[in-house]
């Protein structure tokens, strides 16, 4: 049987780890493919021999390692528990590291040390690789988790009203289900790399004695040998150490009467080691706007030239403002900073009261916050109010198999009027207005792998992706016609007008003709009295929406996540309804089963 027609339920593997060999032997050549399966046969056959020759006691098999579940929307908390695991490895320490998606509830009985690393997003829900082991555990298939020993770590963005939510529910649920917190719930805000560092450390104090004491009735070695995901790639550059690229097209592709500004951005990559996958994403660091910068330097009656620390880094106040600092997105944290710093009393009142400081900064950036209240402070007392910038990720909107050493990004201008004046989003107004070609901005790619081509070319795709959710299918597309691959691909794509709004029309045109694209359905919701939006094209072709997905096609979403991926996935539901004769609760558990089959995938923001 050839791999791509293998089954999950015809081998011992899960259908996320089957996808990921199929893709991995996809890439490799007949030399390649017969070296791994020696490599692979090899290593079964020695740890086959170690189990006959060499049998560990029955204690020290049974003894648990650290399991370390993430579920992570951006990379942020794979990326934390894969530090968990290797500062627990160098301490002795068996781990499990699995991601929430591939992890099996029933597993949870036989657990007893569980670390949690994971996101939340939009109002306070879990990342979609999180969301049904963050169901199971409030379900009534739970197990008691009596003496089990757990610990956990939230990421989330303070300038939300459900800061670190998912993290408090996997927390209360365990502990609800009998389980203890050996070392307090962290709760990080964006800038959280070295507070998840000392956190680590004070639980792995707290895990240590209870596993190694466990590791110590035997000498049972685990072996963990991970399946490598496909084309993954680490490069040396990452949110730490980015690289300083080029950009090299920035173009306008919205019309001039358009309600939109929507940019395509050209970045070249040369001299990198950055690769990427189409569904993946990368990270920008944008530069503030300098001249605001100087309002604010000159409206505190500061010197820009003044010297500052931040971290171990000296530089001049000017520079800190203009390339680390944020200064867009407000969040509670500066203004509770910077009250207290200029004795802001009619601040400090509004920092007591979460609902009115959440409307207060909902409506300001925090230029608008200094400008409004301007007070006496020193350079540094400013620069310690403000916390770090975080680059922005932007779906990937380009194939390497495509455009070789560049990437590609489609970024909407985030403006708006307040306070008299036109703002403008941080990294969205930087790529918009403040570079030009040959400009460097420095980036590094983040890899999603809940967010992929399927493995078997021969696989048909549904993709809904309005406005700025197009990104990622450009990038779909150009891999899918660089594989030839035989899929077939149906495309559903709204915007306000189709003469000023069709995002990549020549291309897909060009995709429809050359019959790349099989099915492209229009939304432009302006051009009509009745307003019209994909989940509506959706509805107007669900008998055939249906079909393909009984015949095995998968399923992606990209775009808003608060209201279009909502209405989409309703959209779904209905469908299955009608055509399927389901209830809604058998409709839902329809593409729960899509989901984890891999087959139902969102890249939401």
């Amino acid at each position: 049987m050839l791999l791509s027609q293998l089954s999950a339920a015809a081998s011992p593997l899960t259908q996320e780890q089957l996808q990921k060999l199929q893709g991995l032997v996809a890439e490799l050549n007949p030399i390649q493919q017969a070296w791994v399966s020696g490599y692979l046969a090899a290593n079964a056959n020695t740890a086959a021999l170690a189990g006959t020759l060499g049998q560990a006691p029955a204690a020290a098999a049974e003894a648990a390692p650290l399991t370390i579940l993430y579920g992570s929307q951006t990379g942020n908390a794979k990326g934390v528990a894969a530090q968990l695991e290797s500062a627990a490895k160098a301490r002795g320490l068996q781990t499990k590291l699995v991601n929430m998606a591939d992890y099996k509830p029933a597993a949870l009985k036989k657990e007893q040390f569980i670390a949690v690393a994971v996101s939340t997003y939009g109002e306070g829900e879990p990342p979609e690789d999180a969301e049904t082991l963050h169901a199971f555990l409030g379900g009534k298939k739970a197990p008691k988790l009596d003496g089990v020993k757990i610990a956990v770590l939230g990421l989330g963005d303070s300038s939300y009203e459900f800061f670190c939510q998912t993290a408090i529910d996997f927390e209360e649920r365990l502990q609800k289900l009998g389980a203890e917190s050996v070392v307090a719930r962290a709760d990080l805000d964006v800038d959280y790399e070295e507070q998840a560092t000392a956190w680590i450390d004070s639980a792995l104090d707290a895990f240590e004695p209870a596993l190694k004491a466990q590791q110590q009735q035997g000498s049972a070695n685990v072996v963990a040998m991970p399946l490598a995901t496909a084309g993954a790639h680490a490069s040396q550059y990452t949110k730490q150490n980015p690289f300083s690229a080029e950009i090299s097209v920035v173009q306008k592709i919205t019309g001039r009467n358009s309600t939109k500004d929507v940019r395509h951005v050209e970045i070249s990559l040369e001299g990198s080691d950055i690769q990427y996958q189409p569904g993946d994403s990368l990270g920008v660091f944008f530069l503030n706007d300098e001249q605001r910068v100087d309002e604010v330097i000159a409206l505190l009656g500061l010197e820009g030239d003044s010297e500052v620390t931040l971290g171990s880094e000296t530089l001049t106040l000017r520079s800190a403002l203009i390339e680390k600092l944020e200064l867009t997105q407000s969040y509670p944290g500066f203004v509770e900073k910077y009250a207290a710093a200029t004795n802001n009393a009619e601040l400090s009142t509004l920092a007591g009261d979460k609902a009115a400081l959440r409307e207060y900064i909902e409506a300001r950036q925090i230029f608008d916050i200094i400008k409004q209240q301007p007070g006496t402070l020193s350079a540094q007392a400013l620069v310690d109010s403000c916390r770090k910038i975080q680059p922005r990720l932007y779906s990937i909107a380009s194939s390497q198999a495509e455009v070789d050493e560049e990437v590609h990004l489609t970024v909407g201008l985030v403006e708006f009027d307040a306070f008299g004046e036109t703002h403008q989003g941080g990294c969205s107004g930087f790529l918009a207005h403040r570079v030009e070609e040959g400009t460097q901005v420095k980036v590094f790619s983040e890899h999603n792998d809940n967010f992929r081509l399927p493995a078997d070319d021969n696989t048909p795709v549904i993709m809904v992706g309005p406005g700025t959710g197009i990104a990622p299918f450009r990038a779909f597309l150009q891999e899918r016609e660089a594989r030839d691959a035989e899929g077939d691909n149906w495309l559903f794509f709204g915007n306000p007008h189709f003469t000023q709004d069709f995002l990549y029309q020549v291309e897909l045109q060009k995709y429809v003709k050359s019959g790349v694209l099989n099915r492209i359905d229009l939304a432009f919701s302006r051009d009509q009295a009745e307003k019209i939006y994909v989940q509506d094209r959706l509805r107007e072709k669900g008998q055939d929406v249906y079909t393909w997905l009984q015949n095995g096609a998968h399923f992606y979403v990209c775009g808003d996540a608060s209201r279009m991926a909502k209405d989409v996935h309703q959209a779904l539901v209905d469908i299955v309804k009608q055509y399927a004769g389901k209830s809604d609760e058998e409709a839902e558990e329809y593409l729960k089963e899509l989901r984890s089959a891999g087959r139902y995938q969102k890249d939401v923001y």
